[in-house]
């Protein structure tokens, strides 16, 4: 007790600084800048390229204040707050000068709104909007380089760009894949890919955190609706739709729910209400995929391959190993992810099942998940001559669809999912967090190694928004080292620790999204100011892990469904059968 009183004691007190912001006395920690200060006393100053702690630059002057002593204003964002300081955020000088400098962005900007994907979800629309502007002041000349489609999941817009540098920070900062950056200077800067190169011709791992970032529409997931929509409409085809576990806990806020709302049933509901012949559960897929990765990495704890085994189940991630860290390859667990092993089984066993030619069968992955766009196309994802998945539309897309059809989302009565692939567990349903697929493994993997029932199923030491986690667990009398990592740029610091020999593990989840899949790049877009006050990632977090605790089974192992698969059809984990459809072997492309 002596020792922790001690340790602490010796932290330095936290320096306090007091000021006034239009009047009111307000005191916070020594730097803290003026912007979040000012939320202290609920003074909301208008931002643009401010993003908490991912850009804070003050290249806008949107959020321009004035401080007394001062001759020139000051922004907001990136000006810290000095003992004494009389701050003004409001005046009509300040107002004014705002009013300029977005009449020049908007000089600049591809004003096409209403047939934009981020019509009314755009925070330079609402700051427009705010500032009541309905005619534009200066007219500029737009940028004239063309659109970047060329990736299978992301759209570059140069001509909407404003140059806010929000997805610049992000992709290099955060993740650290230095896709794109800005080029030139002056009136000819832009952001760019290296030496004008597409997306898909530099190391992108079509994460999609830049269009999270980007506060316009110069960046957006690519258009996979209207491929299903085909689909739906051919009487030739049976079209199936499976959501991943994040979906259920961040569609509901595309209609004005609660962040974090668990929309399951509406969910299952809006997807029948589409069209599909089937609404299937991405997460008995997941159910799979811990069957396959478990016992493959008891496999190769016992000698049988690479140590330490990385998950395979985020194609961003397994990307950015494969442009970056290629000596690696070897450790990637070759279990393809949920919903690629449940398109190969919907074209085989349930084919089979129901008598229906497996040409016929066209499946569809709703996903919080821009990358999955880029894996359905992955030349290794194909069985018996057929892609495994046919389409993939993300949260954003499937929101317009619902609205496109006038479906009532938020009065939908719930319903449940189809049968036979309907049925998962609680171990699938923390999939769509970081640490989820690791803790759902290690309640498998626990139990075939023992052969005894856990006495705790939670395991705390996984769970947390942490951008990496380490743990030792016993497991059969073995201490097993872990660690999850979630979002690219941490993902490089523990290669590098591993490559180094500094740290050794002997199983580590990956995710390419910081905070997994329920910040993934195909989820809802907050605006920087949600951002900055509500920790949307912990949220939609405690959905999933609130989503496992109401779930009647909650071992991926014990899902009736998975033990009914596998005894009528694929045979043991791991065998020929299961193999053949559900791993695959990642290369360098």
């Amino acid at each position: 007790m002596e020792t922790k009183t001690a340790l602490v004691e010796n932290i330095p007190a936290l320096k306090m600084i007091n000021c006034k912001i239009d009047g009111m006395s307000v005191q916070v920690p020594e730097g803290t800048n003026v912007l979040e200060a000012a939320r202290k006393v609920n003074v909301d100053i208008p931002t643009l390229c401010y993003l908490k702690d991912i850009n804070v630059i003050g290249s806008c002057r949107i959020c321009l204040v004035t401080v007394k002593g001062m001759k020139t204003m000051q922004p907001a964002c990136v000006f810290q707050v000095g003992e004494g300081m009389e701050i003004s955020t409001n005046t009509q000088e300040i107002r004014l000068a705002r009013r300029i400098n977005l009449e020049l962005i908007l000089s600049d900007h591809d004003r096409k709104c209403l047939t934009c994907p981020r019509n009314q979800n755009c925070e330079l629309q609402h700051l427009a909007e705010a500032f009541n502007l309905h005619e534009i002041a200066y007219e500029g000349e737009y940028n004239k380089d063309p659109i970047d489609d060329a990736s299978d999941s992301i759209v570059r817009d140069p001509g909407k760009c404003i140059l806010c540098r929000r997805c610049v920070s992000v992709c290099k900062n955060v993740q650290k894949v230095y896709a794109i950056d800005t080029m030139h200077r002056g009136f000819q800067t832009a952001v760019h890919c290296e030496s004008g190169k597409s997306l898909r011709e530099v190391n992108c791992t079509n994460c999609g955190q830049c269009i999270l970032a980007c506060p316009v529409g110069a960046l957006r997931e690519k258009d996979g609706s209207k491929a299903v929509w085909k689909a739906i409409k051919n009487p030739e085809l049976h079209v199936i739709v499976q959501p991943a576990p994040a979906v259920r806990v961040g569609l509901g806020e595309e209609f004005g729910m609660p962040i974090g709302s668990r929309v399951t049933g509406k969910m299952v509901a809006a997807l029948r209400r589409t069209g599909f012949d089937a609404v299937f559960d991405t997460d008995t897929g997941a159910d799979f995929t811990i069957m396959e990765e478990g016992h493959e990495f008891i496999r190769r704890l016992n000698g049988e391959g690479k140590l330490p085994m990385f998950t395979s189940c985020s194609p961003g991630w397994v990307k950015f190993c494969e442009d970056f860290y290629p000596e690696f390859i070897d450790n990637l667990s070759t279990a393809k992810s949920p919903h690629e092993m449940f398109g190969a089984l919907a074209k085989t066993y349930y084919a089979k099942k129901m008598g229906i030619d497996p040409k016929k069968i066209f499946v569809v992955s709703l996903m919080p998940c821009t990358a999955k766009k880029y894996e359905s196309k992955r030349g290794e994802l194909i069985t018996n001559g057929l892609r495994d998945v046919d389409a993939v539309i993300t949260i954003r897309e499937f929101a317009k669809m619902i609205r496109e059809l006038g479906i009532d989302f938020v009065n939908l009565p719930d319903e449940d999912f189809d049968e036979p692939f309907g049925e998962a567990t609680g171990a699938a349903a923390i999939f769509g967090v970081t640490g989820g697929v690791m803790e759902a493994a290690l309640r498998t993997v626990s139990e075939v190694v023992t052969g005894k029932p856990l006495e705790h199923i939670d395991f705390d030491s996984v769970r947390g928004l942490e951008g990496i986690k380490r743990a030792e667990v016993a497991i059969g009398g073995r201490t097993v080292k872990v660690a999850v990592v979630s979002g690219l740029g941490n993902a490089r610091t523990l290669l590098d620790a591993i490559k180094s020999g500094q740290e050794q593990y002997d199983f580590v989840e990956f995710m390419a999204c910081p905070g997994g899949c329920v910040n993934g790049g195909g989820q809802h877009i907050v605006s920087s100011k949600v951002h900055s006050t509500v920790d949307v990632k912990a949220l939609r977090a405690k959905a999933v892990y609130d989503e496992d605790k109401s779930m009647a089974i909650r071992k991926s192992h014990e899902n009736p469904v998975v033990q009914k698969v596998y005894a009528e059809f694929l045979g043991e984990p791991g065998g020929h059968k299961a193999h053949e459809l559900m791993h695959v072997n990642y290369k360098k492309e």
